[in-house]
């Protein structure tokens, strides 16, 4: 393994890769303490995540580091803890609140063209713009707030914050908080301006309350609304904890599933033209609505491929809680348990010519989306089981939302060479995603 940290430093995908390739889909890594693996067989990652989840926890380095950005909310908050939060947050989830996320997306895709439309024929980051079109979509669905005066300085900030996550879980020696390193400044400072978006978004709400006997509006009213176990209200700071979870996890990983669509479709015109055939279609002029989405199944397939090559999540991480047996292999409790989704869904056997970008593998020959091929266990952006990520759905409308809304109206020409995948806490381009935008008469 000391050999092996400068190889994991320079590209952890691959050297993933490697010991797969070399020593199967379960290997053990020659760490002392803990006990750790690497799982890439996809019945035993189903076995982690669903069939035996009660026997994995979530207390480990990965989201142990996280929670220095989002505290103890949904993401990052061990079974118990999440057990309480979950029905909570659930109901901002329910389908007549996703019917309302098509109007703010459709704001803001207006809001984005608006000012390519001062760009066009110039290059722009659409890694940029995609971030800042997740953020005010998460914005205006989750906490009736407008993010867009902020956006770039949130998107920012999260990905500052971040930064240093990786950082802080890839260092040997992680540094405490409170000393005042460059590291520990910047996340600080990233944190602080976080706390700042839900200070205001409380400050908003509390000259707006709920009238009384009316549903919740949004997530935020939920929250306020909700009891403790003890029957008190949450406080200021559990409050923040969830805000800062979904405008962290909420907006960075559409945003990262969105850039790779645009570079997917970028590099494979003959894909891009059968999205518009479909799109220009159903909805001429390319302002779908929810409604719409049933009609668009090659946009949902193109979002589902993109998430398969680039799943932003793509490494996830149990620590076992009592002993268990994983694609035949022993495991004791209090180990650690890594999975990674970029492996699983390039696995040949599962997914053949896996490198290769191909929306109809979702697709049947009657052109629907195929369920069964989005429900397979070697399929799993959004994780699987009990922690299955509470907001897949909105995500999902969200991304076929703004790629068919864009597709339909700009023309996205790829600058520079093929952007390199970094994965950090998501897969994000090392350099951004510089594009020539034209608008399309």
């Amino acid at each position: 393994m000391l050999r092996s940290i400068g190889a994991i430093r320079r590209d952890p995908l691959a050297f993933l890769a490697a010991m797969r390739a070399s020593y199967g889909d379960v290997l053990q890594f020659p760490i002392p303490v803990p006990a750790t693996y690497l799982v890439t067989d996809a019945d035993a990652v189903r076995r982690v995540l669903v069939t035996n989840a009660k026997a994995y926890g979530k207390r480990t380095l990965q989201y142990t580091t996280l929670a220095l950005v989002t505290g103890e909310g949904l993401l990052t908050a061990d079974t118990e803890a999440w057990r309480r939060q979950r029905p909570v947050i659930q109901p901002a989830f329910h389908r007549a609140s996703l019917e309302l996320v098509a109007g703010h997306v459709r704001t803001a895709i207006d809001r984005l063209l608006a000012r390519w439309a001062r760009s066009d024929g110039q290059v722009v980051d659409v890694d940029e713009a995609m971030m800042h079109v997740a953020l005010e979509v998460v914005g205006a669905s989750l906490f009736g707030s407008d993010l867009s005066r902020d956006a770039e300085r949130l998107a920012d900030a999260t990905l500052a914050a971040l930064d240093v996550v990786v950082r802080k879980a890839r260092s040997p020696l992680p540094v405490p908080v409170a000393i005042p390193t460059p590291t520990n400044v910047v996340l600080r400072r990233a944190v602080a301006k976080l706390d700042a978006a839900v200070d205001a978004m409380l400050a908003d709400r509390a000259t707006r309350p709920l009238p009384e006997g009316c549903p919740p509006r949004d997530m935020l009213d939920l929250l306020l609304a909700a009891h403790d176990d003890d029957g008190s209200h949450l406080s200021r700071q559990q409050v923040r904890d969830q805000v800062v979870t979904f405008i962290v996890a909420g907006h960075e990983t559409v945003a990262s599933a969105l850039t790779w669509a645009w570079h997917l479709l970028a590099t494979n015109p003959e894909e891009l033209g059968r999205l518009r055939d479909e799109v220009d279609a159903v909805c001429p002029g390319g302002s779908p609505g929810f409604a719409d989405l049933a009609r668009l199944p090659r946009t949902a397939a193109v979002l589902d491929e993109t998430l398969r090559l680039y799943p932003p999540a793509w490494v996830i991480t149990r620590r076992s809680l009592a002993p268990d047996v994983l694609g035949g292999v022993d495991v004791p409790a209090d180990a650690l348990i890594i999975m990674s989704p970029w492996l699983v869904h390039r696995d040949s056997a599962a997914w053949p010519d896996p490198e290769r970008f191909d929306p109809s593998r979702f697709l049947g020959e009657d052109g629907l989306r195929r369920r069964e091929v989005v429900a397979s266990s070697a399929y799993l952006p959004f994780g699987a089981g009990p922690r299955l990520c509470v907001g897949r759905d909105m995500a999902l409308l969200e991304g076929a939302l703004v790629l068919a809304s864009l597709v339909a109206r700009v023309d996205l020409e790829p600058v520079g060479p093929p952007p390199r995948a970094v994965p950090l806490v998501t897969i994000r381009p090392a350099d951004g995603l510089p594009m020539r935008v034209r608008l399309r008469g």
